[in-house]
């Protein structure tokens, strides 16, 4: 027969050992590294003229009645409270995490008689323990402490994010109760016209045709206002529901748009750096190499350990602390075949880091986008708003000369109409433009990485 040559047994799992921890070691920390470097590589924002620095999001409105709104919110707002509780779980599942890494330890009696003879107690204690070889225990734990980080970094993006929706509702409010008031304006006027135009068309002075206008108008006019304000009490309740109330009723609003802060950019790393939502997301990051090294680790052999001691005694006290017999057992497992599995796992973990990588990237151009929208969108409405607001003073000036050249019959209704139309539509206009101005400073601070004290 021919000589035949065997590998000692140890061999393999050798093998094992040393081709798992090639893997493994060249995937740490490579993707959170390349993460910091996609941040620091984003290019300076735009400057502002008039950007004053802010501490906080809610110092952009100095308003009590705001921040009143938004402390409500923070309190009382169920898609707010589901995120706290997920946070919580995953604080407890990080303390179920760290539990695994110490001995488990459990201990027992029982106790049995038989006819015409003395009780026997049995009392025993067990010890079990993973030997942590490989770090891969604690691995876990660093996981389920990203886990944690990113809860917390999604928990607080939440609660910025609710306290700007709310500023942002406010301040629509404002603007709604301002648009039906302007409606309201614009429908009294109408009516003052339609009345004078009946008074000139029952004296001989007027057409049927300029009759039939002004009633058109007023009726238009009054199904606009009856719109504003069905959206005015839709915003209402939308604010309501922000706030965790079933009912609407008690929220006030002042009647003029608040002085709002307009936030000075600061270097692009600062601000993005100070961002939850891509704090949540980095960590993100670090969760998943950690599991990945844990998906590699799990190739490697481990080492269990248990002691145990048991003892039979005639009394509860001598069968736990009498002198009991111990026993130690110490197990080397090492996987030798388990069809891929194992292997197959730590592809996935590596694929699920690589798209936990490109998740960051992903949220990371999405925060960069809204600094630079918000910081466009308030020049161009800044521009909006002044032309807008010039506009209007020329309009008024003009309706004041039309009607007056009305009244003395020098222009017809159709020319005093459309110089009033004119007058309210740029008054509208220019309310909208305000709204939308407020509201982007409230992003802006936003998307700059600003949140509420609380």
């Amino acid at each position: 027969m021919p000589h035949r040559s065997w590998l000692p047994v140890w061999v393999l799992p050798l093998t094992l050992l040393l081709s798992a921890c090639s893997t493994f070691d060249h995937a740490d920390g490579g993707l959170a590294d390349r993460a910091e470097a996609d941040r620091s590589e984003v290019a300076a924002w735009p400057a502002l003229s008039e950007a004053e620095s802010a501490g906080s999001l809610d110092a952009l409105i100095p308003s009590d009645n705001l921040a009143a709104l938004v402390h409500e919110a923070l309190v009382a707002n169920p898609g707010l409270r589901q995120t706290w509780l997920t946070l919580r779980t995953r604080q407890a599942e990080l303390r179920q995490t760290t539990g695994d890494r110490w001995p488990g330890l459990e201990a027992g009696l029982s106790g049995s008689r038989d006819e015409n003879a003395a009780a026997g107690y049995t009392g025993s204690v067990s010890i079990d323990w993973e030997v942590d070889l490989w770090g891969k225990l604690a691995d876990e734990q660093a996981a389920a402490v990203a886990d944690v980080a990113e809860e917390r970094g999604l928990y607080q993006s939440a609660r910025d994010t609710l306290a700007g929706e709310v500023m942002s509702a406010w301040v629509g409010l404002i603007a709604q109760r301002r648009a039906v008031a302007i409606q309201s304006r614009r429908l009294e006027t109408l009516k003052t016209n339609q009345a004078l135009i009946i008074d000139q068309y029952r004296a001989g002075l007027g057409s049927l045709e300029d009759l039939d206008t002004a009633r058109s108008n007023v009726a238009s006019a009054r199904a606009t206002l009856e719109e504003q304000r069905e959206t005015l009490a839709q915003r209402r309740r939308s604010l309501a529901e922000m706030l965790g109330r079933s009912s609407a009723e008690r929220i006030a609003v002042p009647d003029d748009f608040p002085e709002t802060l307009l936030v000075r950019p600061e270097l692009p790393e600062q601000t993005l750096a100070r961002r939850p939502d891509l704090q949540a997301a980095y960590a993100a990051i670090e969760a998943a190499e950690r599991r990945t090294d844990v998906a590699y680790k799990d190739l490697l052999p481990s080492l269990d350990v248990t002691a145990a001691l048991e003892d039979v005694a005639e009394t509860p006290h001598e069968a736990l602390l009498g002198d009991p017999l111990w026993s130690l057992l110490g197990q080397l497992t090492a996987p030798l075949f388990q069809g891929g599995r194992l292997k197959a796992a730590a592809d996935i973990a590596e694929l699920e880091a690589a798209q936990a990588y490109q998740a960051y990237r992903e949220t990371l151009l999405e925060a960069v986008g809204e600094v630079q929208d918000a910081i466009g969108l308030e020049t161009s409405l800044a521009r909006r708003q002044a032309d807008t607001a010039e506009a209007l003073a020329s309009a008024r000036r003009s309706l004041g000369q039309y009607t007056e050249r009305y009244r003395a019959g020098l222009v017809d209704l159709v020319d005093l109409l459309d110089v009033q139309q004119q007058t309210y539509d740029l008054e509208a206009s220019r309310n909208d433009l305000i709204e939308s101005r407020l509201t982007n400073r409230i992003d802006l601070g936003l998307a700059l990485g600003l949140g509420v004290n609380e």
